[in-house]
């Protein structure tokens, strides 16, 4: 079958539920034409580096989340994302300054509570599962 726009975008939406039932391989495989065809598509993108991240693939995930905030440096998720990343690889020092910059842009519980000025922030633990 050829592919087409719709193929993408049925892809992407293929590549959602494996991440959600927790396939991310499966996902980043699907992604991978649909980027392909698409390098520009912000949102491919970050659901790429999502399911690099939930796949335990530290460096493609930062990457990406590198990448889409290149194109939206306002994007308060991928600074989140691109810190849990940095804090997972035992970079606090990075995991921090991504957590303050998500809670500036938006100060959601979540991002307030990540970007927080004791010792949990520059030791890089977290009380929360992932």
């Amino acid at each position: 079958m050829p592919e087409s726009p719709e193929t993408h975008v049925i892809d992407y939406r293929a590549a959602e539920q494996l991440l959600a039932a927790r396939d991310p391989r499966g996902a980043v495989k699907l992604l991978d034409s649909v980027i392909a065809a698409h390098p520009e598509n912000t949102a491919a993108r970050l659901l790429r580096a999502r399911a690099f991240f939930a796949a335990a693939q530290l460096r493609p995930a930062e990457l990406e989340f590198e990448l889409v905030l290149e194109r939206e440096p306002d994007n308060a998720y991928a600074h989140f994302a691109l810190a849990r990343t940095y804090q997972r690889a035992g970079r606090p020092d990075q995991a921090t300054r991504h957590f303050r910059l998500a809670a500036a842009l938006d100060p959601k519980p979540e991002y307030l509570k990540a970007a927080r000025f004791d010792s949990d922030a520059r030791d890089g633990t977290s009380h929360d599962e992932d």
